[in-house]
């Protein structure tokens, strides 16, 4: 039987206010402390933006912070997302393939803004204002629809306007899959295919999806997310078996305001699956 969620002390995936989490860097080391997560990568969206502060955050709060991002990428037009962990946040060709990823979001959120506007929400630029320092995301947007009573939740605001085929929507260029593992993995890191079932893929996309990251050189599948079921899991790690990848867990944590989602709330990864913490320094290595 799958065991249920219960507290880990290993989180990783998580983000910050340096991209569409809701909290600053060092607060959310402090609360991933709070939950009793002693290992943390901090994965926000196309940055390492956040790493300086997490580690020092993390150094006061007696959290080993491992350097993360979360690359969003394309193969084959379709959009997946890379996290990459145990990277050099100082990597120079690693920070110019983001910076481009990011150039990238900024234009495709100044095209959202103008879409809204068109369908009626006419302060939609302000979203851009309110990003401050961070690449506005469809998960700004959505929070705005909400908080101005466009939608009811935020759930409702991506159905509604933010989703492929809706009338925010707007596809993006983003890096390969290939590049981007390329990258993480030329940075000192290893690169895990994030929430794979979360892209509503068939079983034979899934397949051909997981021959091309475990060829371009990926090392895990991201097993247990957020409030991943246990049958979901299961289909994760038989993923993981069959193309010989490493597992991983993370929350993908973006702030305090949704009670399903928590720093370290998760579901251990199951025996049958080797952890891609395997070969990490003792420091790095999860005490349950």
């Amino acid at each position: 039987m799958q065991p249920a969620v219960t507290r880990l002390d290993i989180d990783l995936h998580c983000h910050s206010t340096v991209s569409d989490g809701t909290l600053p860097p060092a607060a959310v080391v402090e609360r991933a402390a709070a939950q009793g997560v002693r290992v943390l990568a901090l994965t926000d969206h196309d940055t390492l933006a956040s790493a300086g502060s997490a580690l020092e955050a993390g150094a006061a709060a007696g959290v080993a912070v491992v350097p993360g991002v979360e690359i969003s990428t394309l193969w084959q037009g379709r959009e997946l997302h890379v996290v990459g962990l145990r990277v050099d946040p100082a990597d120079t060709a690693l920070l110019r393939a983001l910076e481009q990823n990011r150039g990238r979001r900024r234009a495709r959120a100044g095209r959202m803004a103008d879409k809204l506007i068109r369908s009626g929400v006419t302060e939609a630029r302000e979203v851009l204002e309110q990003a401050g320092d961070a690449v506005p995301t469809r998960t700004h947007f959505a929070r705005f629809l909400h908080d101005r009573g466009y939608v009811n939740d935020v759930q409702q605001a991506f159905d509604r306007y933010l989703k492929r085929g809706k009338r925010a929507w707007v596809g993006v260029d983003w890096m390969s899959m290939e590049q981007a593992v390329g990258r993480i993995r030329a940075a000192g890191g290893q690169a895990v295919l994030a929430h794979p079932l979360a892209y509503g893929m068939t079983g034979a996309w899934m397949r051909r999806v997981l021959t091309a990251f475990r060829e371009a050189g990926g090392a895990a599948v991201e097993v247990c997310c957020g409030n991943t079921g246990p049958q979901r899991i299961q289909t994760a790690v038989g993923y993981a078996l069959r193309y010989g990848l490493m597992g991983s867990v993370g929350s993908d944590f973006h702030g305090p305001e949704n009670p399903w989602i928590e720093l370290g709330r998760l579901r251990p990864l199951p025996a049958t699956v080797a952890p891609i913490w395997r070969d990490w320094p003792a420091d790095l290595q999860p005490l349950c």
